[in-house]
């Protein structure tokens, strides 16, 4: 952005809030006492002169000059009663400005121009959980998240969450600076029916793969019949959160006390064994499965569980021993911390 439009965006802000008025009338005070003042001081240059109006008008008073004359004593009690009202409105302007832009961020009412940020749509129990999760990792700390949701005001106090009140759609997903966003997350609205909110998140996972596909987009499904609908709106990851659920319930029916190890995997909290996702570097490329396997094991104390065919490729767990590491593969690990090979 050039100095010209700088300029021009600077000015119109001056206009709107009505500064452009009190910063002419603070500089014709400022050019008239000063004038005024270097012509009744003899002693005083014009410098100076513009010196102590801005100390005067400021009411710093640093005392390094004063008038002595009778007229340079008069325009300095004007100067002061003036400057105290003048500077008052101009400091009022400034805080309710600040002030207002608070309200219309906590109202959901601004736009934002983050970039290789995430975007959260709907908010609920779930989406409350997913935000502390993230929050618990550290690359994701202080990553900028927007939140689009149709509640009245930020749910949380987050000075990396922004939040923009509404619906998804062109106008607020415009707003969330979606062109630039790295990851989209797409939940259920849990007001709506089971068939109304797939086809809501259906709907709104289009939106987003229409003005930019190279988001990554992650959509929460209830049911499973409308994992094809959603996988051709272009959809990244799908999850079927009704099948997760009941599998994780079978499981523990069947296995008890195997939903702890799942939980411990998935949560991003220190200390834990997490899974990570680790790119195999071109030394590794051609080397066995078991080869690795026990390196990781060794060298970082991390199991490895399956490797992926590219960054969204097809997963392969628990492969042969003697499976060769490809080019662009990519190792699904525990791990209590991420480690690069």
């Amino acid at each position: 952005m050039n100095l010209k439009t700088w300029s021009k965006r600077i000015w119109r802000f001056l206009q709107r809030e009505n500064l452009d008025r009190i910063l002419l009338i603070i500089g014709i005070i400022i050019i008239a006492s000063s004038i005024g003042l270097s012509w009744v001081e003899p002693r005083l240059s014009l410098t100076d002169a513009l010196w102590w109006s801005f100390v005067t008008l400021t009411t710093v008073g640093y005392g390094d000059i004063a008038p002595t004359t009778l007229g340079g004593r008069l325009i300095a009690i004007v100067d002061m009663i003036v400057g105290i009202g003048v500077l008052a409105a101009f400091s009022a302007t400034l805080a309710s400005i600040l002030v207002e832009r608070k309200i219309r961020e906590d109202l959901g009412m601004s736009s934002y121009n983050v970039e290789e940020h995430i975007i959260l749509c709907e908010w609920n129990y779930r989406m409350q959980f997913i935000l502390k999760e993230l929050r618990f990792a550290s690359q994701f700390k202080e990553i900028p998240i927007v939140l689009i949701a149709n509640i009245e005001r930020k749910p949380i106090d987050d000075e990396n969450l922004f939040f923009i009140q509404g619906q998804v759609s062109d106008e607020t997903l415009e707003r969330a600076n979606l062109i630039k966003a790295k990851t989209v997350i797409i939940l259920g609205d849990d007001s709506l029916d089971y068939t109304a909110r797939d086809a809501k998140v259906i709907l709104s996972t289009l939106t987003v793969e229409s003005i930019n596909s190279n988001a990554y987009t992650i959509v929460e499904l209830v049911n499973e019949a409308y994992v094809m609908t959603c996988k051709r709106a272009k959809a990244d990851e799908i999850i079927v959160s009704s099948e997760l659920s009941s599998m994780l319930i079978s499981q523990a029916t069947l296995n008890h006390g195997i939903t702890k190890v799942i939980s411990e995997l998935l949560t991003s909290q220190d200390g834990s064994n997490q899974l990570y996702k680790i790119p195999v570097p071109k030394s590794k490329v051609g080397l066995s499965f078991m080869e690795v396997f026990i390196q990781m094991k060794q060298v970082y104390q991390s199991i490895v569980l399956a490797v992926q065919k590219g960054n969204d490729g097809e997963v392969i767990s628990n492969p042969p021993s003697d499976y060769q590491l490809e080019n662009n593969d990519y190792l699904l690990v525990i791990a209590h911390e991420k480690h690069d090979l």
